[in-house]
């Protein structure tokens, strides 16, 4: 519990057997947990015999996909905040306080992982995936005239029950690249948002996604398409609502 609002944590799963049970411990170790929501995505075998010896509820997601299995458990969580990880040990569970802080003040909070001090020995975030994230963020920042950004690949991260329900709504990319879609989502919707360092580890196994220099490259140019695409069709962020999703006061978080 944060106050008096549940919290539940998703996790996308398909190549995460040898770590998500220690995620999952983590998280409900935290003390703020009262959900862990994994999402199957065609995951490798022994994943589920791994989740069935935790606390955490399994959901399974036939169609292949980060954006479809992110939408699966946006849509699957029962509280009324709900936290989007890895289970790949690249996030600390630890981190979600932070998040859950600002949830007092916003909408949508993003974790970035571009913070240096806060890039472990080892962890997949050379110069170029990090300066990459930061440019493309700049790039949102600019074409959607918001606050400040600085990583789009970021998976940490939480909304509130009314941004989640509009983000699964809105999500039309099924893929890897899904990840800015539900931040634009939540922009242009006119929910309040901010974003916080997190902890980036190394991964515990081989990323299926952005293992190779060449699959983040590949990642990234369908990321800016979207963006760009996105931008098309949609007016920069509308006006932003005079009163929280949660109900907290009028003006909280306005400096």
């Amino acid at each position: 519990m944060w106050g008096d609002r549940r919290v539940s944590v998703v996790l996308m799963t398909y190549a995460e057997r040898l770590s998500i049970r220690s995620v999952i411990e983590g998280f409900f170790a935290t003390g703020f947990v009262d959900e862990v929501l994994v999402v199957n995505n065609n995951a490798e075998p022994g994943t589920s015999e791994e989740v069935a010896g935790t606390g955490a509820r399994e959901v399974r997601e036939p169609a292949q996909g980060y954006g479809h299995a992110s939408r699966r458990g946006l849509r699957e969580a029962t509280g009324d905040l709900i936290v989007l990880a890895e289970p790949d040990g690249t996030f600390l569970p630890a981190d979600i306080q932070k998040l859950l802080v600002f949830s007092d003040e916003c909408d949508a909070v993003f974790g970035t992982r571009t913070t240096r001090e806060l890039i472990w020995h080892g962890a997949n975030m050379e110069w170029f995936l990090r300066w990459g994230n930061w440019a493309v963020a700049k790039g949102v920042e600019v074409l959607f005239n918001t606050s400040h950004l600085s990583d789009v690949g970021c998976t940490y991260r939480l909304f509130t029950r009314e941004a989640a329900g509009v983000v699964a709504e809105r999500m039309r990319i099924g893929g890897n690249h899904a990840g800015p879609e539900m931040m634009l989502i939540a922009i242009t919707g006119g929910f309040r948002f901010v974003e916080i360092p997190v902890n980036y580890l190394p991964r515990v196994g081989r990323s299926s996604a952005t293992g190779s220099p060449l699959a983040a490259i590949a990642i990234g140019l369908r990321m800016i398409a979207m963006i760009l695409r996105f931008r098309s069709r949609t007016p920069r962020r509308i006006a932003r609502p005079d009163r929280l999703s949660h109900g907290a006061r009028v003006g909280a978080g306005e400096r």
